[in-house]
Protein backbone atom coordinates (compact mmCIF):
# COMPACT_ATOMS: atom_id res chain seq x y z
CA UNK A 1 0.00 0.00 0.00
CA UNK A 2 1.19 3.80 -0.70
CA UNK A 3 2.87 5.43 2.31
CA UNK A 4 2.20 8.68 3.98
CA UNK A 5 5.80 10.02 2.54
CA UNK A 6 4.53 8.95 -1.15
CA UNK A 7 1.31 10.30 -0.97
CA UNK A 8 3.26 13.70 -0.16
CA UNK A 9 5.54 13.28 -2.85
CA UNK A 10 2.38 13.13 -5.05
CA UNK A 11 1.04 16.14 -3.58
CA UNK A 12 4.21 17.87 -4.31
CA UNK A 13 4.70 16.85 -7.85
CA UNK A 14 0.88 17.75 -8.52
CA UNK A 15 1.22 21.61 -6.71
CA UNK A 16 4.39 22.00 -8.58
CA UNK A 17 2.65 21.73 -12.27
CA UNK A 18 -0.33 23.57 -11.10
CA UNK A 19 1.29 26.58 -9.43
CA UNK A 20 4.44 26.61 -12.53
CA UNK A 21 1.87 26.30 -15.07
CA UNK A 22 -0.50 28.67 -13.55
CA UNK A 23 -3.05 26.70 -14.01
CA UNK A 24 -5.94 27.16 -11.78
CA UNK A 25 -8.16 24.47 -12.52
CA UNK A 26 -8.07 22.16 -9.00
CA UNK A 27 -10.75 19.96 -10.01
CA UNK A 28 -8.70 18.70 -13.09
CA UNK A 29 -5.36 18.12 -11.27
CA UNK A 30 -7.04 16.84 -7.80
CA UNK A 31 -8.17 14.07 -10.45
CA UNK A 32 -5.01 13.94 -12.63
CA UNK A 33 -3.36 13.34 -9.25
CA UNK A 34 -5.45 10.56 -8.02
CA UNK A 35 -5.61 8.93 -11.66
CA UNK A 36 -1.20 8.61 -10.72
CA UNK A 37 -1.62 7.20 -7.60
CA UNK A 38 -3.92 4.68 -8.96
CA UNK A 39 -1.80 4.25 -12.02
CA UNK A 40 1.01 3.59 -9.63
CA UNK A 41 -0.87 0.32 -8.67
CA UNK A 42 -0.80 -0.78 -11.89
CA UNK A 43 3.05 -0.25 -11.81
CA UNK A 44 3.05 -2.63 -8.47
CA UNK A 45 0.68 -4.89 -10.35
CA UNK A 46 2.58 -5.43 -13.69
CA UNK A 47 6.05 -6.28 -11.71
CA UNK A 48 4.01 -8.92 -10.00
CA UNK A 49 3.06 -10.12 -12.82
CA UNK A 50 6.33 -10.44 -14.54
CA UNK A 51 7.86 -13.04 -12.53
CA UNK A 52 5.18 -15.17 -13.09
CA UNK A 53 5.79 -14.47 -16.93
CA UNK A 54 9.23 -15.13 -16.75
CA UNK A 55 7.88 -18.60 -14.70
CA UNK A 56 5.99 -19.63 -17.28
CA UNK A 57 8.41 -18.51 -20.43
CA UNK A 58 10.64 -20.67 -18.22
CA UNK A 59 8.21 -23.77 -18.24
CA UNK A 60 7.44 -23.05 -22.11
CA UNK A 61 11.02 -23.43 -23.22
CA UNK A 62 11.29 -26.65 -21.11
CA UNK A 63 8.55 -27.91 -23.09
CA UNK A 64 10.14 -27.54 -26.01
CA UNK A 65 13.24 -28.95 -25.34
CA UNK A 66 11.44 -31.96 -24.57
CA UNK A 67 9.91 -32.51 -28.27
CA UNK A 68 13.39 -31.76 -29.89
CA UNK A 69 14.43 -34.38 -32.08
CA UNK A 70 17.06 -35.51 -30.66
CA UNK A 71 16.40 -34.82 -27.07
CA UNK A 72 19.17 -35.40 -24.80
CA UNK A 73 18.54 -36.76 -21.20
CA UNK A 74 18.24 -33.22 -19.61
CA UNK A 75 16.25 -32.06 -21.72
CA UNK A 76 13.66 -34.82 -21.02
CA UNK A 77 14.29 -34.35 -17.79
CA UNK A 78 15.01 -30.86 -16.70
CA UNK A 79 15.36 -29.48 -13.41
CA UNK A 80 11.87 -28.01 -12.70
CA UNK A 81 13.12 -26.04 -9.24
CA UNK A 82 12.18 -23.02 -10.98
CA UNK A 83 9.28 -23.69 -12.68
CA UNK A 84 7.34 -25.27 -9.65
CA UNK A 85 8.70 -22.85 -7.49
CA UNK A 86 6.08 -22.07 -4.28
CA UNK A 87 5.83 -18.28 -4.45
CA UNK A 88 5.86 -17.47 -8.20
CA UNK A 89 2.79 -20.33 -8.24
CA UNK A 90 0.98 -18.44 -5.17
CA UNK A 91 1.14 -15.27 -7.07
CA UNK A 92 0.05 -16.54 -10.13
CA UNK A 93 -3.00 -18.01 -8.53
CA UNK A 94 -4.07 -15.41 -6.97
CA UNK A 95 -7.89 -14.66 -7.87
CA UNK A 96 -7.45 -10.65 -6.82
CA UNK A 97 -4.33 -9.79 -9.34
CA UNK A 98 -6.01 -11.89 -11.93
CA UNK A 99 -8.96 -9.39 -11.53
CA UNK A 100 -7.29 -6.62 -11.40
CA UNK A 101 -5.41 -7.01 -14.49
CA UNK A 102 -8.19 -8.63 -16.27
CA UNK A 103 -10.48 -5.23 -15.36
CA UNK A 104 -7.80 -2.70 -15.78
CA UNK A 105 -6.46 -4.69 -18.73
CA UNK A 106 -3.30 -4.74 -17.75
CA UNK A 107 -1.73 -6.97 -21.29
CA UNK A 108 1.65 -5.22 -21.15
CA UNK A 109 3.46 -8.80 -21.08
CA UNK A 110 1.44 -9.92 -24.01
CA UNK A 111 1.98 -7.04 -26.67
CA UNK A 112 5.26 -6.33 -24.93
CA UNK A 113 6.56 -9.77 -24.30
CA UNK A 114 10.86 -9.20 -25.84
CA UNK A 115 10.59 -8.15 -21.60
CA UNK A 116 9.95 -10.78 -20.71
CA UNK A 117 12.57 -12.55 -22.51
CA UNK A 118 14.79 -9.91 -21.73
CA UNK A 119 14.84 -10.97 -17.72
CA UNK A 120 14.19 -14.39 -18.85
CA UNK A 121 17.71 -14.06 -20.38
CA UNK A 122 19.29 -12.40 -17.86
CA UNK A 123 18.37 -14.84 -14.84
CA UNK A 124 19.36 -17.72 -16.37
CA UNK A 125 22.73 -16.50 -17.14
CA UNK A 126 23.02 -15.50 -13.81
CA UNK A 127 24.93 -17.25 -10.92
CA UNK A 128 22.06 -16.50 -8.64
CA UNK A 129 19.80 -18.89 -10.78
CA UNK A 130 22.60 -21.91 -10.77
CA UNK A 131 22.62 -21.90 -7.05
CA UNK A 132 19.41 -22.06 -6.61
CA UNK A 133 18.81 -24.96 -9.43
CA UNK A 134 21.74 -26.56 -8.13
CA UNK A 135 20.61 -26.25 -4.20
CA UNK A 136 19.58 -29.52 -2.38
CA UNK A 137 17.30 -27.56 -0.56
CA UNK A 138 13.75 -27.97 -1.31
CA UNK A 139 11.75 -25.81 1.08
CA UNK A 140 8.86 -22.54 0.79
CA UNK A 141 11.72 -20.56 2.68
CA UNK A 142 14.29 -21.08 0.02
CA UNK A 143 11.67 -20.64 -2.93
CA UNK A 144 11.06 -16.83 -1.17
CA UNK A 145 14.56 -16.19 -0.73
CA UNK A 146 15.26 -16.70 -4.47
CA UNK A 147 12.54 -15.08 -5.77
CA UNK A 148 13.26 -11.85 -3.08
CA UNK A 149 16.92 -12.02 -4.88
CA UNK A 150 15.17 -12.32 -8.04
CA UNK A 151 13.56 -9.25 -8.43
CA UNK A 152 16.05 -6.81 -6.01
CA UNK A 153 18.98 -8.24 -8.10
CA UNK A 154 17.49 -8.82 -11.72
CA UNK A 155 14.68 -7.07 -12.49
CA UNK A 156 14.40 -3.52 -9.94
CA UNK A 157 17.99 -2.62 -11.49
CA UNK A 158 17.20 -3.11 -15.35
CA UNK A 159 17.64 -0.20 -16.75
CA UNK A 160 15.66 -1.67 -20.29
CA UNK A 161 12.20 -2.08 -18.14
CA UNK A 162 13.00 0.75 -16.26
CA UNK A 163 12.90 2.92 -19.43
CA UNK A 164 10.36 0.94 -20.74
CA UNK A 165 8.00 2.22 -17.29
CA UNK A 166 9.22 5.57 -18.17
CA UNK A 167 7.88 5.55 -22.07
CA UNK A 168 4.33 3.75 -20.51
CA UNK A 169 3.87 6.73 -18.32
CA UNK A 170 5.77 9.26 -17.18
CA UNK A 171 4.84 9.38 -12.98
CA UNK A 172 6.04 6.23 -12.83
CA UNK A 173 9.83 7.36 -13.28
CA UNK A 174 9.50 8.77 -9.55
CA UNK A 175 7.25 5.89 -8.36
CA UNK A 176 9.50 3.16 -9.69
CA UNK A 177 12.10 3.09 -6.57
CA UNK A 178 8.71 3.22 -4.27
CA UNK A 179 7.18 0.61 -5.89
CA UNK A 180 10.32 -2.04 -5.88
CA UNK A 181 9.94 -1.62 -2.04
CA UNK A 182 6.39 -2.03 -2.11
CA UNK A 183 7.22 -5.07 -4.20
CA UNK A 184 10.27 -6.72 -1.43
CA UNK A 185 7.48 -5.83 1.69
CA UNK A 186 5.34 -7.97 -0.26
CA UNK A 187 7.35 -10.86 -0.67
CA UNK A 188 8.37 -10.70 2.45
CA UNK A 189 5.07 -10.66 4.43
CA UNK A 190 3.52 -13.73 2.61
CA UNK A 191 3.95 -17.16 3.98
CA UNK A 192 3.33 -20.72 3.15
CA UNK A 193 -0.15 -21.12 4.41
CA UNK A 194 -1.68 -17.98 3.14
CA UNK A 195 -3.30 -17.35 -0.37
CA UNK A 196 -1.07 -13.58 -2.00
CA UNK A 197 -4.03 -11.28 -1.82
CA UNK A 198 -3.37 -7.89 -3.59
CA UNK A 199 -4.66 -5.41 -0.72
CA UNK A 200 -5.65 -1.59 -1.03
CA UNK A 201 -3.95 1.25 -2.61
CA UNK A 202 -4.34 2.72 0.70
CA UNK A 203 -3.81 1.54 4.01
CA UNK A 204 -7.31 3.48 5.44
CA UNK A 205 -9.74 6.00 4.51
CA UNK A 206 -7.70 8.33 6.63
CA UNK A 207 -4.93 7.91 4.00
CA UNK A 208 -7.39 8.34 0.89
CA UNK A 209 -8.94 11.24 2.10
CA UNK A 210 -5.31 13.00 2.98
CA UNK A 211 -4.12 13.50 -0.96
CA UNK A 212 -7.11 15.45 -1.26
CA UNK A 213 -7.06 17.48 2.25
CA UNK A 214 -3.42 18.67 1.79
CA UNK A 215 -3.51 19.03 -1.71
CA UNK A 216 -6.40 21.24 -1.44
CA UNK A 217 -5.49 23.49 1.64
CA UNK A 218 -2.18 24.09 0.20
CA UNK A 219 -3.71 25.40 -3.38
CA UNK A 220 -6.02 27.71 -1.31
CA UNK A 221 -4.12 28.83 0.90
CA UNK A 222 -0.91 28.94 -1.04
CA UNK A 223 -0.71 32.87 -0.96
CA UNK A 224 -0.86 33.53 2.67
CA UNK A 225 1.65 30.67 3.14
CA UNK A 226 3.87 32.58 0.69
CA UNK A 227 3.31 35.95 3.14
CA UNK A 228 3.60 33.54 6.26
CA UNK A 229 7.21 32.51 4.74
CA UNK A 230 8.77 36.08 4.03
CA UNK A 231 7.70 37.38 7.29
CA UNK A 232 9.68 34.74 9.00
CA UNK A 233 12.98 34.29 6.88
CA UNK A 234 13.31 38.15 6.55
CA UNK A 235 16.94 36.97 5.11
CA UNK A 236 15.61 34.86 1.75
CA UNK A 237 13.78 37.19 -1.04
CA UNK A 238 10.77 34.63 -2.31
CA UNK A 239 12.97 34.13 -5.92
CA UNK A 240 15.86 32.95 -3.85
CA UNK A 241 13.91 29.92 -2.43
CA UNK A 242 13.86 26.73 -4.95
CA UNK A 243 10.01 26.31 -6.24
CA UNK A 244 10.20 22.86 -4.81
CA UNK A 245 11.63 23.93 -1.42
CA UNK A 246 8.78 27.08 -1.35
CA UNK A 247 5.85 24.02 -1.99
CA UNK A 248 7.59 21.80 0.35
CA UNK A 249 7.12 24.66 2.97
CA UNK A 250 4.02 25.59 2.14
CA UNK A 251 3.10 21.73 2.84
CA UNK A 252 4.29 21.84 6.29
CA UNK A 253 2.37 25.21 7.08
CA UNK A 254 -1.15 22.74 5.84
CA UNK A 255 -0.24 20.34 8.12
CA UNK A 256 0.78 22.42 11.24
CA UNK A 257 -2.51 24.45 11.01
CA UNK A 258 -4.78 21.97 9.47
CA UNK A 259 -4.07 17.80 10.40
CA UNK A 260 -4.54 18.14 14.12
CA UNK A 261 -3.11 14.59 14.09
CA UNK A 262 -0.52 14.71 13.08
CA UNK A 263 2.78 15.80 14.85
CA UNK A 264 4.71 18.92 14.42
CA UNK A 265 8.31 16.90 13.75
CA UNK A 266 6.31 13.88 11.79
CA UNK A 267 5.56 17.34 9.16
CA UNK A 268 8.89 18.24 9.73
CA UNK A 269 11.20 15.22 9.56
CA UNK A 270 9.25 14.36 6.18
CA UNK A 271 9.62 17.19 4.32
CA UNK A 272 13.56 17.26 5.32
CA UNK A 273 13.62 13.56 3.66
CA UNK A 274 11.44 14.65 0.48
CA UNK A 275 13.77 17.98 0.57
CA UNK A 276 16.52 15.53 0.31
CA UNK A 277 15.57 13.28 -3.09
CA UNK A 278 14.08 15.90 -4.66
CA UNK A 279 15.48 19.65 -4.27
CA UNK A 280 19.39 21.11 -3.73
CA UNK A 281 21.83 19.33 -1.20
CA UNK A 282 21.18 22.11 1.54
CA UNK A 283 17.52 21.88 1.02
CA UNK A 284 17.18 19.79 4.06
CA UNK A 285 18.89 22.08 6.64
CA UNK A 286 17.15 25.08 4.86
CA UNK A 287 13.43 23.25 5.43
CA UNK A 288 14.28 22.10 9.18
CA UNK A 289 15.31 25.67 10.15
CA UNK A 290 12.16 27.50 8.34
CA UNK A 291 9.16 25.10 9.82
CA UNK A 292 10.91 24.81 12.96
CA UNK A 293 10.77 28.01 12.91
CA UNK A 294 6.91 28.95 12.13
CA UNK A 295 5.77 26.16 13.70
CA UNK A 296 6.99 27.56 17.01
CA UNK A 297 5.35 31.26 15.67
CA UNK A 298 2.07 29.33 14.94
CA UNK A 299 2.13 27.54 18.72
CA UNK A 300 2.73 30.73 20.35
CA UNK A 301 0.33 32.80 18.04
CA UNK A 302 -2.31 29.81 19.11
CA UNK A 303 -2.66 29.55 15.34
CA UNK A 304 -3.34 25.74 15.52
CA UNK A 305 -4.14 22.87 17.93
CA UNK A 306 -2.25 19.21 18.18
CA UNK A 307 -4.27 16.65 19.28
CA UNK A 308 -3.80 13.18 20.35
CA UNK A 309 -0.67 11.83 19.34
CA UNK A 310 -0.35 15.07 17.69
CA UNK A 311 0.64 16.26 21.52
CA UNK A 312 3.97 14.44 20.65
Amino acid sequence: MINRRHIRVKVMQSLYSMIKSNNDDIVKEEKFMKFSIKKMYDLYVLLLQLMVEVQQLAEQRLEISKKKHLATKEDLSPNRKFVENRLLKKIAESTSLSLHIKTQKLHNWSTDNKYVKIIWDRLQKSDLFLRYLNSVEDSYEEDKSFVIEFFTKIIAPNSKLADYFEGENITWVDDLPFVNTWIVKSLNKLNSSSPFLLGGLYKNKEDEDFVSELFKKVILNHCTFENDIKIHTPNWESDRIADVDMILIKMGISEFLYFSSIPVRVSINEYIEIAKDYSTPKSGYFLNGVLDKLSKEFSKDKRFVKVGRGLL
